[in-house]
């Protein structure tokens, strides 16, 4: 139970918030790069670096989904927290599955420089669910207010700190 919790990241600290950052970023890019070069902006170099980002993003998908999921699973059954959170998943996994067909289907477009229009489709509708679901997963967080502590009277140093403070795993509890 240790290392799901040393995964999962600290109260006020966890590790799926900052995952997720990389992976949209990633997934964000590659989007730009597939829009640039189809519109003929650094054509080849865009579209190698559309592949490229789809496949950094697929690697740091891994990690990201790991941490959502352990989160996940403390959601109590049946609330509407655990009803957002399971869209948020569904709609995140269906993004990656997309990103995943892109990259298979894009690869000979990698290899020849360009990036080909039925793999760059896939990959915006891949960005689309991703929008999505990071708007499922915003709603987890501003609305619902999971793994949020409102310590907004917190010392910047204990706040800062990944380390527990009494007043951090309090918060945690409710």
């Amino acid at each position: 139970m240790q290392l799901w919790q040393t995964l999962r990241g600290w109260p006020g600290h966890p590790s799926h918030p900052p995952l997720t950052d990389a992976t949209i970023g990633c997934y964000t890019f590659a989007t730009i790069a597939g829009i640039c070069s189809k519109l003929g902006i650094a054509e080849e170099a865009f579209a190698q670096a559309w592949w490229l980002a789809l496949v950094v993003g697929l690697i740091l998908t891994v990690p990201t989904a790991l941490t959502g999921f352990l989160d996940w699973l403390t959601i109590s059954v049946g609330t509407p927290l655990k009803r957002t959170a399971s869209v948020h998943a569904v709609t995140m996994v269906a993004a990656a599955a997309a990103f995943l067909i892109a990259v298979g289907a894009g690869h000979s477009g990698y290899s020849e420089q360009e990036v080909t229009t039925g793999a760059f489709l896939i990959g915006l509708i891949g960005f689309l669910l991703l929008v999505a679901g990071g708007t499922f997963g915003g709603s987890v967080v501003f609305v619902h207010g999971m793994r949020v502590l409102n310590l907004v009277d917190e010392p910047a140093e204990k706040a800062l700190s990944p380390l527990p403070t009494p007043e951090k795993e309090d918060a945690a509890r409710g």
